[in-house]
């Protein structure tokens, strides 16, 4: 790997202003930050990967949703079932999407730099 951080180089490129989802993780007083959103990214490689993030925010409460609705509302009928077993899926598709596209941008950054 390259000394040379690729992401502060296209700084520049940051998104200025966003909002976060309603539904986005927020840890509790631990050090850690709050929801991830694009309008804190230092970079657009950043940003992307915040998106993604948020993208699968949403979709991991589809699945909490449903999840709840079969076990505490005793909705556990076929089609909540299926339901969940399509969100479930479409969060399979994102995260290996969010992942495959995080790493392509990331070695074509990572390249740039080593070129530069």
């Amino acid at each position: 790997m390259s000394s040379t951080n690729p992401n502060l180089m296209l700084s520049a490129y940051a998104p200025t202003q966003t909002t976060a989802p309603n539904n986005s993780f927020n840890p509790p007083s631990n050090g850690l930050p709050g929801p991830a959103t694009e309008a804190n990214a230092k970079s657009w490689f950043e940003a992307m990967a915040k998106a993604w993030g948020s993208a699968l925010d949403q979709q991991a409460a589809k699945i909490t949703e449903l999840s709840d609705q079969i076990t505490n509302g005793g909705q556990d009928q076929p089609s909540t079932l299926t339901l969940l077993t399509t969100a479930s899926l479409q969060m399979q598709f994102l995260a290996t999407n969010a992942s495959t596209s995080n790493n392509s941008v990331g070695q074509a950054l990572e390249t740039l730099g080593r070129k530069q």
